[in-house]
């Protein structure tokens, strides 16, 4: 999540809130950004470039176990 997205919806829950508390609007969204990017910095997040690294190794890796299967399928066909 971007800091940016965190802001976002630190504003729409405060924007939620019953009109009795509107008037802690501001304190309230600080305070949800707050929890949000605590609880978001345990979480064993990576990003999107490492996430799109990885997918391509396993893609290459699933190729070339594919064309080791088809190698041995040969080979036991050959005996």
């Amino acid at each position: 999540m971007t800091k940016e997205s965190i802001e976002n919806l630190a504003k729409k829950l405060a924007e939620s809130l019953p009109d009795g508390l509107r008037s802690m609007r501001e304190d309230l969204e600080a305070n949800f950004r707050g929890v949000l990017r605590s609880g978001l910095t345990k979480l064993d997040l990576v990003t999107r470039e490492e996430f799109e690294v990885q997918e391509a190794v396993l893609a290459r890796t699933r190729e070339k176990l594919e064309q080791l299967e088809a190698k041995l399928e040969e080979l036991e066909k050959n005996r």
